[in-house]
């Protein structure tokens, strides 16, 4: 996992996901990275696009939780979080937002060259007014939210409100203002007490979005939590520990320890990568997991494969800059564009079937659209 590297005090999200398992020094980084040009036709880079049919609207939420002070930096007072909201929107606007912040991607990388991405939402859109069910986003250690982008665009274009949570202290996080917070949490990591803390983020998230006056119209009775890493430990985890929630996906996110006896009686999705430690620590809770579950693996993908990393290292050519060994931690053999797809197309299949009551063949059996994918266990 990410969190077994060594000290990220100096680097940041952008520098752990696109230059895998936070190996690389900013100065290597701003040395390996391009600059972010136009493409031939002038437009700017861009996330790939959502595969739904509704255009999609983002906000940025500042939360403060009035009801537990930080537990990583408890000078700091009550805690805070950044969110990033992805919806269906009335109507398609300017769809130029920014996929990071000139300040952030200059402290990763030295450069601001990431904040040349553009996404694909418009900015403060007007929400659609139905409720629409509700997916909840947390990502890798030592990583952004920002790094779900792909994944939380596609979801809001197919109808779900989309809300990614950054874990403050756990990875550079930034405020409004321009105020950076960097990583308390880094030198020594508890990732058992790492979960326990998201999932408490997480039911803080959960209860402000379900709330009279939420920012959006979310139906209270479906919602899922997917998350990347110890993300989707941490998502597991919730799905135990919170009633509200009906659903989680785990991203290649090994369970630091077993999970307790009784595990969720809920549908699990476990989609990771064949790395020999993580395939040894899902099977130690693959029993634990009482309701409907699947395990499938990616053989040619890594860590990394299901995030924002491998479209943006192709596209800047960073898998080109780092030793073999760390090539294959972080992506395996599978570029980009089938990172994104297969992720997009399993987490969408998987919130389909147990939030909308869609089912979807790609749980009954290997699917020859995505043979990448390898069932390892199924009830």
């Amino acid at each position: 996992m990410l969190w077994k590297s060594r000290k990220t005090t100096r680097r940041s999200f952008v520098a752990a996901a696109l230059l895998t398992a936070l190996a690389v020094p900013q100065a290597a980084a701003a040395a390996a990275a391009p600059a972010s040009e136009p493409s031939a036709s002038g437009t700017p880079v861009r996330v790939p696009a959502p595969t739904g049919k509704q255009p999609v609207g983002t906000k940025t939420l500042h939360l403060t939780d009035a009801s537990r002070p930080d537990p990583w930096k408890p000078a700091a007072g009550k805690r805070q979080l950044m969110v990033t909201l992805w919806y269906p929107a009335r109507h398609q606007g300017d769809r130029n937002t920014p996929f990071v912040s000139k300040e952030l991607s200059k402290l990763v990388i030295g450069k601001e060259d990431l904040a040349g991405i553009r996404t694909n939402s418009t900015l403060n859109a007007a929400p659609a007014r139905a409720p629409r069910p509700l997916v909840v986003l947390s990502p890798g250690f030592g990583m952004s939210r920002l790094t779900l982008t792909g994944l939380g665009e596609d979801l809001a274009s197919r109808g779900y409100a989309v809300a990614a949570v950054d874990h403050t202290y756990e990875a550079p996080v930034e405020f409004p203002g321009g105020r950076i917070e960097t990583c308390e949490t880094c030198e020594k990591p508890d990732m058992a007490a790492v979960v326990r803390n998201r999932a408490k983020d997480f039911s803080f998230v959960l209860g402000r979005l379900t709330a009279p006056g939420s920012p959006l119209a979310v139906d209270r009775d479906r919602i899922a939590v997917v998350g990347h890493s110890i993300g989707g430990a941490s998502a597991v985890e919730t799905l135990r520990v919170d009633k509200r929630v009906d659903a989680a996906v785990n991203l290649d996110g090994d369970f630091p320890g077993s999970l307790p006896a009784g595990g969720p009686n809920k549908p699990v999705l476990l989609l990771g990568a064949q790395r020999a430690g993580h395939m040894e620590n899902w099977d130690k809770s693959w029993q634990r997991l009482t309701g409907w579950k699947r395990w499938l693996d990616v053989p040619e993908g890594g860590h990394l494969t299901f995030t924002d990393a491998p479209w943006i290292a192709d596209r800047f050519g960073l898998r080109d800059q780092l030793p073999p060994d760390q090539v294959a931690g972080a992506y395996g053999t599978l570029h980009g564009t089938r990172s994104t797809a297969l992720t997009r197309a399993y987490v969408s299949a998987f919130v389909d079937r147990h939030l909308r009551g869609t089912p979807s063949p790609l749980f009954d059996r290997p699917s020859p659209a995505y043979p990448e994918v390898a069932f390892m266990k199924k009830p």
